[in-house]
């Protein structure tokens, strides 16, 4: 898939037919005011690039709501606004998230004729039981049909799904089983986001009678380290995994396992467990890890977190920068040479 950029443009709470047990996307978004058509061709003509090779690598993306259920006409007014930077070169195409049982054959041909080239569905669980007690009124079926509709009418297909939902009895089960349907459906992207509990929210009133107990930071973390290598064995792209950094949420945030650099986090995880993997069956002592600069931080560890882990072990390692490495490449060298190269 090419290296794009999206304009993300909020629709706050548009389209949904309900409010789901956690979610208040004015907060996650920051946005309070759903944008007009004018408003979408403002932002598209002063971020877009003006040089068409330029914009063959950015993305219109329409997200925060549920945009295949919005008023018909609202919606038309968006996709009227954003089309003709599409056709005129200054983006590649139009992504829009949606519900999954706000798909069928009609509004796929009319987001085909408007240049949308990209659809993300938010399957949050693939278990009914989890979907009811969360109030997002549509089934894992919903899920498998609509997908099965929009790679037939060759839309890239996103599915985003969350951890740590209100209603799973063992968060990891419960992540691993979506994941696995996911699988199955092979979608070509998708997102994944750790459950928070904000102010105002359904979740908030079950996290305060102790019907609700989030997940820990750290469990969420390990969760998500087994996810992204769920996906990624399977060649799918993870296109987002946490919330992006936002004051209005962390403001509204009551419990739940948020970091601002939470993919650094899983992904210092999983390297982490390489790293141990490859010396395991080396002797204790001092051994150098050498990788690109760019992974320097996710070697190292938040607060040195993989260091002091591997110090833990009897292996005392310091982390240097290779600048031939690329990638999550890396390699260790001990007293008898390079003992492993990844």
């Amino acid at each position: 898939m090419k290296k794009h950029n999206n304009l993300s443009i909020f629709v706050p709470h548009e389209g949904c037919p309900n409010k789901c047990s956690f979610c208040d996307q004015n907060k996650i978004s920051g946005t309070q005011t759903p944008p007009t058509a004018q408003e979408v061709s403002r932002m598209c003509d002063e971020f877009l690039p003006t040089d068409t090779a330029d914009g063959a690598k950015y993305e219109i993306a329409f997200f925060g709501g549920s945009f295949t259920a919005i008023d018909r006409g609202y919606m038309l007014s968006l996709l009227q606004a954003a089309y003709p930077f599409v056709r005129r070169g200054r983006a590649f195409g139009i992504r829009c998230s949606t519900r999954p049982d706000a798909i069928d054959r009609e509004i796929l041909s009319l987001l085909k004729e408007y240049g949308v080239t990209a659809i993300e569905l938010g399957a949050q669980a693939m278990q009914d039981g989890v979907l009811r007690r969360n109030l997002r009124g549509h089934t894992a079926k919903d899920v498998y049909d609509a997908s099965r509709l929009i790679k037939e009418y060759g839309f890239s297909l996103g599915l985003q799904m969350m951890t740590g939902l209100y209603g799973q009895d063992d968060y990891a089960a419960a992540a691993t089983d979506t994941a696995k349907q996911f699988i199955k459906i092979h979608p070509d992207t998708v997102r994944i986001y750790p459950t928070l509990t904000l102010k105002d929210t359904l979740l908030e009133t079950l996290y305060a009678r102790g019907a609700y107990t989030p997940p820990s930071l750290d469990e969420t973390v390990e969760i998500c380290k087994t996810l992204v290598k769920m996906f990624e064995d399977e060649n799918i792209k993870i296109i987002k995994l946490g919330l992006h950094s936002d004051a209005g949420m962390e403001k509204s945030l009551v419990a739940g396992p948020y970091h601002p650099a939470f993919r650094e986090l899983v992904e210092s995880a999983a390297f982490l467990d390489r790293v141990k993997q490859s010396l395991e069956n080396s002797d204790k002592g001092k051994y150098e890890l050498f990788v690109n600069k760019r992974r320097r931080s996710i070697a190292v560890g938040q607060k040195r977190k993989n260091i002091n882990r591997l110090s833990a072990a009897g292996y005392t390692v310091t982390v240097r920068e290779d600048e031939k490495l690329t990638g999550t490449n890396y390699y260790i060298k001990g007293k008898q040479g390079v003992l492993k190269s990844h």
